[in-house]
């Protein structure tokens, strides 16, 4: 139909058409090259793991657990160990309660969120079914009562009962070759990220800097909020967000799930001083040194945009150190082992005996 009948027809017709056309065109093509990992590869793999007899895994465990010394780095994969899982031999814990809500391996039910069942589940296949574990998904904002594998854990000191684990880990665990260089990047922080009831420090922030009150921030929201439906865009590719000098990393739920993929760039992530870690140890980052720190109101973020936009040497050294941080996490085979040893670490405690 030609445009001019549209006009005739139907008042503003033409303007909702072709705004709904490109809203259309943006979203297949955020479909086509939004740079994450692929679900359909990742559950097919899952679905064909279960495949194998679990008695294959089992027997090639202690070759696998065999490997810790004889690589060079042991000492180092120990640390790491020790670090998702603090449990010993001296550990208390409410026993009672954990026996009401540990169940065996083998009777382990499919979570709520299917990702960490088969995270979850590529590795405990190597023990003995029998061993009994508790295994949560989702976003946990509090330490567990009990001895209980999940994928986050709050940054204190008492959060020995909350085992991490790689869980969910196709949604989180992705890096970038990143090719433009900080230099030739926008003067802008982008943030596209979704927002709701958990997430004040989200609506917080764009209350702020939402609808283009910064020239400094690009700010939006994926979802529609109600209340203030001009904050909504459609999302943006990775890509896009590298186009930036730097990038917001707003913890939501839990953490915030850009911020691996950020520090693989050559882009900073800027953030307010983190509160929950998972199996990245974001317990372990610097603030100003593997990531830009603002205050939790955000008053700050223009100043310290300001600031390392006029000392890229200082700006450039944070993406050195964001990079060197992710390097540690690109090793499978090493991921892997250690990954065993926690579980096997965790089943010994809980269920008193060799693993």
């Amino acid at each position: 139909m030609h445009a001019k009948c549209f006009k005739q027809t139907r008042p503003g017709f033409e303007k909702r058409y072709f705004l709904g056309l490109t809203m259309d065109l943006r979203k297949i093509h955020y479909l086509l090259h939004s740079g994450k990992n692929s679900n359909l590869k990742y559950y097919v793999n899952c679905y064909l793991r279960e495949f194998v007899p679990a008695a294959f895994y089992r027997s090639r465990r202690e070759k696998l657990l065999g490997r810790l010394a004889k690589r060079p780095d042991s000492e180092y994969i120990l640390q790491r160990v020790n670090y998702y899982c603090k449990l010993t031999a001296g550990s208390l814990f409410d026993r009672e309660l954990w026996e009401r809500k540990a169940v065996a391996i083998q009777n382990q039910p499919m979570t709520n969120q299917s990702a960490y069942y088969h995270d979850a589940m590529e590795f405990a296949m190597y023990f003995d079914g029998g061993l009994k574990w508790i295994l949560e998904s989702g976003d946990r904002e509090f330490v567990a009562p009990v001895p209980t594998v999940l994928k986050n854990r709050p940054i204190v000191d008492n959060n020995g009962n909350s085992v991490l684990l790689k869980l969910d880990k196709n949604r989180h665990f992705l890096f970038v070759n990143d090719r433009k260089q900080w230099s030739a990047k926008k003067n802008v922080a982008i943030y596209r990220g979704d927002l709701g009831p958990r997430k004040q420090n989200r609506t917080l922030f764009m209350n702020l800097f939402g609808n283009g009150q910064s020239e400094m921030v690009d700010a939006a929201s994926t979802n529609v909020v109600e209340e203030h439906p001009e904050w909504h865009r459609e999302k943006m590719t990775i890509g896009e967000h590298l186009d930036c000098k730097f990038i917001m990393s707003l913890e939501g739920n839990d953490v915030a799930s850009n911020l691996k993929w950020v520090m693989s760039s050559n882009s900073i992530a800027v953030t307010p001083r983190l509160t929950q870690e998972t199996w990245f140890m974001e317990g372990q980052l610097v603030p100003n040194y593997h990531f830009i720190e603002v205050k939790e109101d955000f008053s700050d973020l223009e100043e310290r945009l300001r600031y390392y936009i006029e000392h890229p040497q200082e700006a450039e050294a944070i993406i050195r150190h964001a990079n060197e941080y992710v390097d540690q996490f690109r090793d499978k085979e090493r991921e892997d082992l250690i990954s065993l040893l926690v579980l096997k670490r965790y089943f010994e405690i809980t269920n008193g005996r060799y693993c």
